[in-house]
């Protein structure tokens, strides 16, 4: 079990209250637009490292302590990371429970086979490949690289299966999982 401490905190002090709580022992934090599905709500795009100073005017910053700390303990560590951020007292939050999860579980059952043309599938390696006479690349999919759901992905599986004939080279410059290189 896990404690999910919820602050808000304005943008010139989110980054400075998530550090504080980092150094104060949450075992992670996050930070969040707080209006987040509202009409306030302001989408972050950019460039990495061309990102702005400030993610959000208005952020919710959510930090995780193990559930077996005494309140008063966590109500101390909550006051000394507000003061560090430069609060005058500990901004608003809520709390709540969170139950133990098999987080890898829980992962994988987010993905599902895709299919991407009539003879090619990318299925996970924990499903059974829906059409075994169609070629099935098994593939371990993850948040950070290509599992062919992204449309530019898909688009470029679609183009290999017309165009790439037997004795082609075919060069996969990304840098995921190497799906068009596996795929081609």
């Amino acid at each position: 079990m896990w404690i999910s401490v919820t602050l808000q905190a304005e943008a010139d002090k989110a980054e400075a209250l998530s550090d504080a709580l980092m150094e104060a022992g949450a075992l992670s934090v996050s930070i969040e637009d707080a209006d987040a599905g509202t009409e306030a709500e302001r989408p972050q795009f950019g460039e990495p490292g061309h990102l702005p100073t400030a993610l959000w005017d208005h952020s919710r910053v959510i930090a995780l302590f193990d559930a077996a700390a005494d309140p008063a303990e966590l109500g101390a560590m909550l006051a000394e990371a507000a003061r560090a951020a430069g609060f005058d007292a500990v901004p608003p939050f809520t709390t709540e429970t969170v139950a133990e999860q098999n987080w890898v579980q829980l992962t994988q059952s987010q993905f599902d086979p895709i299919r991407i043309t009539d003879r090619l599938w990318i299925v996970p390696s924990w499903h059974e490949a829906p059409d075994a006479d169609a070629i099935n690349i098994e593939l371990d999919p993850g948040m950070a690289f290509g599992t062919g759901s992204h449309p530019t992905t898909r688009l470029c599986l679609e183009w290999l299966c017309e165009a790439v004939v037997p004795g082609c080279s075919v060069l996969d410059y990304g840098c995921g999982s190497g799906i068009l290189g596996i795929a081609a």
